[in-house]
């Protein structure tokens, strides 16, 4: 096992506000994936996520993960492009007023053509019409290195910084 130092980035929006705007391009869609299947699910983090060695979601066993999944409070969207899964993000919205972006990410191919920021102004349009207070999220040193300048362009504000060693 491979320990590597990690700096982990906290970032919150209050009150977030409406950020629709028209997308990039022809062909997007954005489907509510009511509880997914936990096959489908680790297929999505894994063509996500692997790269950036995501690992939380991974080390839970099958029945773990479909508690949560089956949790009406989680939510899977995924971000399609032309019929094809493109990246998808996670949503947990037990502690409401509140509500963390649990997974948030693209698949390699579809990085660098504006559908990054395009489908996290969705995401974040889904907390407005919750009416979230708060929404939250972290990114590390591990991920894109777009990840932490996107989440500021976007209007969050870090809050806390956190030096670990993780795992690889």
């Amino acid at each position: 096992m491979q320990l590597v130092d990690v700096t982990v980035y906290y970032l919150e929006m209050h009150t977030p506000a409406a950020q629709e705007l028209p997308p990039p391009r022809e062909g997007l869609t954005v489907l509510h994936v009511h509880q997914p299947s936990v096959a489908y699910y680790r297929w999505l983090y894994h063509h996500v996520g692997s790269a950036y060695h995501w690992l939380s979601r991974r080390k839970l066993a099958d029945h773990e993960l479909e508690a949560i999944l089956r949790d009406p409070q989680n939510e899977v969207y995924v971000l399609h492009v032309d019929g094809s899964p493109a990246g998808f993000c996670e949503l947990d919205r037990r502690q409401h007023p509140e509500m963390e972006i649990v997974q948030f990410g693209l698949m390699p191919e579809y990085h660098g053509v504006g559908l990054g920021t395009w489908f996290l102004r969705h995401t974040i349009q889904l907390a407005c019409d919750a009416h979230v207070q708060r929404l939250w999220l972290h990114t590390c040193t591990l991920d894109h290195p777009a990840a932490l300048p996107l989440y500021q362009k976007v209007g969050f504000t870090l809050y806390e910084t956190q030096a670990i060693r993780r795992e690889l």
